[in-house]
């Protein structure tokens, strides 16, 4: 784990735990929140939405024990939640997310990366793209894992 790495996680873990949890009281709705930062998994900056008609996208994929995804990258702000399973994500830079059920990611946008599910079920995510009209959220990259 590079220093930048632990740098932006312990940064986001500060500010998910320091947001504090509301103790419900019978019946009254909580809400938690998940993850919110500037910056993706990796460190990057996060970039400016695109100009355009907004269009937000949510896709649940799932991705088969012992397997590993294409690389890939996003050209538009994206964010999920681990439904189920774990999941490692790895991007060209050579940094590593490891993921388990419940935990959030803000993807990384325009690098290329791919995830691994190295366990024995399915994961799966539930992931939220914020793009523009005509844009794709996922391009996939000719270099082989």
């Amino acid at each position: 784990m590079t220093l930048r790495t632990l740098l932006t996680f312990l940064t986001s873990s500060f500010l998910l735990f320091s947001c504090g949890k509301e103790k419900p009281a019978s019946g009254n709705p909580v809400s938690e929140l998940v993850a919110e930062s500037y910056l993706s998994w990796n460190g990057d900056s996060l970039p400016a939405y695109p100009a355009g008609k907004p269009k937000i996208t949510i896709v649940k994929v799932t991705i088969p024990p012992h397997s590993t995804l294409p690389n890939h990258y996003h050209p538009v702000i994206n964010a999920g939640v681990l439904l189920s399973g774990e999941l490692t994500v790895v991007d060209v830079k050579g940094n590593v997310l490891e993921m388990k059920a419940g935990d959030p990611i803000i993807e990384v946008v325009n690098t290329i990366h791919h995830g691994v599910n190295k366990g024995d079920v399915p994961a799966e995510i539930l992931v939220f793209y914020a793009g523009a009209d005509e844009m794709k959220i996922v391009v996939k990259d000719s270099v082989s894992n």
